[in-house]
């Protein structure tokens, strides 16, 4: 699978299913049975796991602001 194949993979993924994916990752890794080659593949697509979920995260979070600022103005002028 080439290299753009796996990131498009990757940022279809929701965040749950990338943390599904990192968590089995981290697993593999950790239990050391796996051949070299194999965790640095397994490691790179961990990274970029871990990239998906923050961007997905920041997205998340400009969301809130975004809402947020919104509903400011109707809270302070309830409290007038």
């Amino acid at each position: 699978m080439a290299k753009n194949e796996k990131k498009n993979n990757i940022t279809k993924l929701t965040f749950e299913q990338a943390i599904k994916q990192l968590t089995d990752i981290v697993g593999k890794i950790e239990q050391g049975e796996i051949p070299l080659q194999d965790s640095l593949n397994q490691y790179e697509r961990g990274m970029a796991l871990i990239k998906h979920c923050k961007d997905i995260l920041q997205k998340a979070e400009k969301r809130i602001e975004k809402v947020s600022e919104q509903k400011q103005p109707e809270d302070q002028s309830k409290g007038n």
